[in-house]
């Protein structure tokens, strides 16, 4: 199941395609022009893979090969599923969707359900029986849905039944849906008991698309993000294996949708990757996160700081004696909520960055070297460095760009915004960074959260931070306001905690704790009082309805 474990019969650059299992070619036809595409690097052993590979078979087959049929796989508040019975509903799902659908190698199988064993079994059923997944989150309307059913020409769905009625709309405005099943009422429950429990998996490449995934939204509209079999167990032998370094017996809980890819990673691939246990929750908030912890015993906890944050605040009522890693991603990990976990369970969370187009973290620090306000280092195989506008590495302890490259790059569905995102051979996400100069990446924003105020560049996250470390303060976004005279200055938005009521007084006082706390320079001219920041179902943060909120 490790990477070692398998033939490598390619190194190196970027391989050349292997030969296509797919007989429905628009996957692979639909892949920006090789020359946009990021320098793709495999100089690690890990990351060496055969050209025939089916990711889902070493997700499954091979733990259930090894003896661990048994033990169990995947644990929702409904049922627990050992690998062998969740390799079963698997092989049955293909059956169905292969002999009573139609479904062929490389067809897109749009899945709708929140996190349970449905979905997680629809989906390595998907990638086992050579067709595409595209996972969508459960709060999308059919507006959604109907592009992403036009943009990756969907031709199956499998939909839990209590999303039936966004996915019938988008249905009906689609002419190439050819097929939709729903579970939940019986209907894929009964063609799975009346199929075979056998399937031959496809017959792969490693570089087949096996994966499109949306963008989750924070900066407008989504962009489909297409990865390969080979990226599945890139990021499991990358990261999780170096970095994160769990073990079969851990329990891994967390509250990302399985169709955010920091989800899907967390809560299904790297638990099965080592034969481990993924626990998944319909409804997984800061309350049901943490009885589900003491419930189950989880020991590796996947969320955002704003979970943890509330999390931290309401630790004392359970039983948390289990965890044992707790991993932040999906926004910046401000120092003050790192503090708060730590007081409260004992334990130091494991930031990270990462992102949709190269699916998982790509930045990020082992326990042992992690440093509060500090991202971290490039997971081993990855490169990163600071750069200028034209593509120059900057001098350590400057701002700039954040460029990344490794064995997986970004590479978006027939869409012209991938130039924007690879340049010069690297991938540009869009932070703004610091690397420091024993080599620790320090963030700053989003390219777009830098406010320009009076002469000099202020990041909203760090004002954010230091706003989150006001007795007051619940959450908060920070952005540029109009000044009125044509430039800007730095506005907060601050959500209360329930034993404070806005007032010009506390307003007044929030001011005056960012000066203390860091250059005031940068404090905000203007506090709003809101009663919440504005999210997507991801739990990002969405600073460009807050910046409109500004402009207007």
């Amino acid at each position: 199941m490790q990477a070692e474990e398998l033939t490598a019969e390619f190194s190196g650059s970027t391989p050349d395609f292997a030969p296509s299992a797919h007989i429905d070619t628009f996957p692979r036809d639909n892949l920006p022009p090789r020359h946009l595409w990021p320098e793709l690097t495999f100089e690690m052993d890990d990351y060496k893979y055969p050209h025939r590979l089916n990711c889902a078979v070493e997700f499954l087959d091979r733990n259930v090969e090894y003896g661990r049929g048994d033990h169990i796989a995947v644990i929702s508040p409904e049922e627990t599923l050992t690998y062998s019975q969740l390799l079963d509903r698997v092989n049955r799902i293909c059956n169905v969707l292969v002999r009573d659908l139609g479904m062929v190698p490389g067809n897109r199988v749009m899945l709708r359900s929140a996190n349970n064993n449905w979905m997680v079994a629809t989906y390595f059923a998907v990638l086992k029986a050579g067709g595409v997944v595209v996972a969508t989150m459960p709060l999308l309307r059919s507006k959604e849905l109907g592009q992403m059913l036009e943009k990756a020409r969907i031709t199956h769905a499998l939909c839990d039944v209590k999303l039936r009625d966004e996915m019938e709309k988008a249905a009906a405005e689609t002419d190439g849906l050819r097929h939709l099943v729903y579970w939940g009422n019986g209907d894929l429950e009964a063609r799975c008991a009346a199929a075979s429990p056998d399937f031959a998996a496809c017959d792969t490449a490693a570089d087949d698309v096996c994966l499109i995934s949306f963008t989750s939204g924070t900066t407008g509209k989504p962009k489909g993000t297409m990865h390969f079999h080979r990226d599945m167990l890139i990021i499991c032998d990358g990261y999780a294996r170096h970095v994160l370094r769990a073990e079969p017996s851990d329990r891994f809980i967390g509250s990302a949708p399985l169709a955010f890819t920091f989800g899907l990673g967390g809560l299904a691939l790297f638990p099965f990757r080592i034969g481990a246990t993924g626990i998944v929750l319909e409804k997984a908030g800061p309350d049901e996160l943490l009885h589900a912890i003491e419930k189950y015993r989880a020991t590796v906890c996947f969320t955002a700081p704003t979970a943890y944050r509330v999390m931290a605040q309401k630790a004392e009522g359970f039983d948390l004696s289990s965890l044992r890693k707790c991993v932040s991603a999906g926004e910046t990990l401000p120092k003050a909520i790192f503090d708060a976990w730590e007081e409260a369970t004992g334990l130091r969370l494991m930031d990270g960055i990462g992102g949709t187009e190269m699916l998982h973290i790509y930045l990020a620090a082992p326990e042992e070297t992690l440093r509060p306000g500090y991202t971290g280092i490039p997971v081993p195989g990855y490169q990163a460095k600071v750069i200028d506008n034209d593509g120059n590495e900057v001098p350590r302890g400057t701002v700039g760009w954040l460029a990344v490259r490794g064995p997986i790059g970004c590479r978006y569905l027939d869409d012209p915004r991938q130039t924007d995102y690879v340049r010069h051979g690297w991938n540009i996400p869009g932070d703004v960074y610091i690397q420091e100069e024993d080599g620790f990446f320090r963030y700053q924003g989003r390219g777009d959260d830098m406010i320009v105020a009076a002469g000099y560049n202020i990041a909203g996250p760090e004002v954010e931070g230091a706003l989150l470390t006001h007795p007051a303060v619940r959450e908060c976004g920070v952005v540029a306001a109009p000044d009125g005279k044509g430039g800007q200055i730095v506005k907060a938005y601050v959500a209360l905690k329930p034993d404070y009521l806005p007032s010009d007084a506390l307003a007044k006082a929030l001011q005056d704790h960012v000066k203390a706390e860091i250059a005031p320079f940068k404090y905000p001219r203007v506090v709003e009082f809101l009663e919440a920041m504005p999210r997507t179902e991801s739990g990002k943060l969405q600073r460009f309805a807050l910046r409109k909120l500004a402009a207007g």
